[in-house]
């Protein structure tokens, strides 16, 4: 069998893709929660559920990207 070596740069862009665009969901998905909560006087309590609902939506998001870019992307070389 033969050895499989690490793509290094593929492996430093695709963590590098994947922190930002994590950052960018969750900081649209608590401004929403924020926002929403605020425009319609709804309260501390009904702010971080949504918060909440939100975060678990961009978490879903995330880590179907991460699935699709880690398909097309190739991280070793070689065997």
């Amino acid at each position: 069998m033969a050895a499989r070596r690490t793509n290094w740069r593929n492996l430093i862009m695709v963590i590098s893709l994947g922190i930002l665009i994590a950052v960018e969901l969750f900081g649209v998905a608590l401004a929403s929660g924020w926002a929403l909560a605020g425009l319609f006087e709804l309260g501390a309590i009904v702010s971080y559920v949504l918060m909440a609902l939100f975060s678990v939506l961009a978490g879903y998001a995330m880590v179907n990207l991460m699935r699709r870019v880690l398909k097309v992307e190739r991280l070793s070389e070689g065997g």
